[in-house]
């Protein structure tokens, strides 16, 4: 009888230990096959990798600077705090997207992106420094690791202040056609308060800065692109590019008119930068207007992609 009960009694804990192992949770790690238990350790103790951006500063110094922070710092100095959300988002991506296809090796000027750190910004924005860099700080926050890609590469994120109503093609003032950098609409621009401004020379002073050794005799009528930015403009008879004009007089943008008035030559631009890839004024109407960032980033770069970094 003992042999028989104590038969009874391993049954019953086998069957005990068997339904309780079919009620046991399934999402328990513990009940996953080792593989399983393997990918979700993987998950949870992988990390985005840290990236430095090298910054070669104007003084000649050099700091190293993680992606996220250096880009508020972009972000801040070359749009600014005033501009909505969606379009410090839009610039956001394209800065990302600037430095990384640098190989994250910049300077801190308009040859690659101004940068400014903390200390600097608080002393331009004074009193209003927290709240300017919290925006700031959301817009990047919003689209970390974001960038914007044309076929699978990175593209050239081309961004400058405000354009004559349409952008430029890329090979309008550089020298080869980018299938993403195309003119587009942004009527937008026009609006703006200092779309236009005037600058003036004497004959002699345009002689001068344009290479002429005698006075200036004749200038021609520029001739356009269907932008409205200048192509070329032949001046004694030689033919100068609205680029190498932009150039050699520092002016706001190479969609300009010319006025002779007595000894005075008057150069009146329209916009302000090189007119390719987004208007940073187009993306701030735009977003006032209720587009996002996205929106904002399709229209100036045709055909892209945004992706993750």
């Amino acid at each position: 009888m003992k042999d028989t009960a104590r038969v009874c009694f391993l049954m019953a804990l086998i069957m005990v230990s068997f339904f309780m192992w079919l009620n046991l949770d399934r999402s328990h790690p513990a009940a996953m096959n080792p593989s399983s238990q393997k990918e979700i350790k993987e998950k949870e103790t992988k990390e985005e990798p840290k990236r430095t951006v090298h910054i070669k500063r104007k003084d000649g110094s050099t700091a190293e600077v993680e992606l996220e922070a250096y880009l508020v710092g972009v972000v801040a100095s070359e749009m600014g705090a005033d501009f909505p959300l969606e379009a410090l988002k839009a610039q956001a991506v394209a800065s990302r997207t600037f430095v990384a296809q640098r190989q994250f090796v910049v300077d801190d000027t308009v040859a690659s992106q101004v940068y400014q750190d903390d200390s600097q910004l608080l002393a331009v924005w004074g009193t209003n420094y927290d709240e300017k860099r919290a925006k700031v700080a959301e817009a990047v926050a919003q689209t970390k690791g974001e960038v914007l890609r044309y076929r699978g590469e990175l593209i050239t994120a081309a961004f400058f202040s405000s354009c004559a109503g349409a952008t430029n093609n890329s090979e309008d003032y550089w020298k080869s056609a980018v299938p993403y950098l195309r003119s587009v609409e942004s009527p937008w621009d026009q609006n703006i308060e200092g779309y236009a401004q005037e600058v003036s020379f004497t004959d002699a002073q345009l002689a001068e800065l344009l290479g002429f050794q005698q006075p200036i005799q004749t200038i021609g009528k520029p001739q356009r692109y269907d932008n409205g930015y200048v192509k070329s403009v032949t001046i004694d008879g030689i033919k100068f590019s609205g680029r190498e004009i932009r150039e050699a007089l520092s002016l706001r943008s190479s969609a300009f008119t010319i006025t002779v008035k007595k000894d005075q030559i008057i150069f009146t631009t329209q916009g302000f930068g090189h007119g390719i890839g987004m208007s940073q004024y187009g993306a701030a109407a735009m977003a006032n207007e209720g587009s996002d960032y996205k929106k904002i980033l399709k229209h100036y770069y045709q055909g892209i992609e945004i992706t993750a970094l």
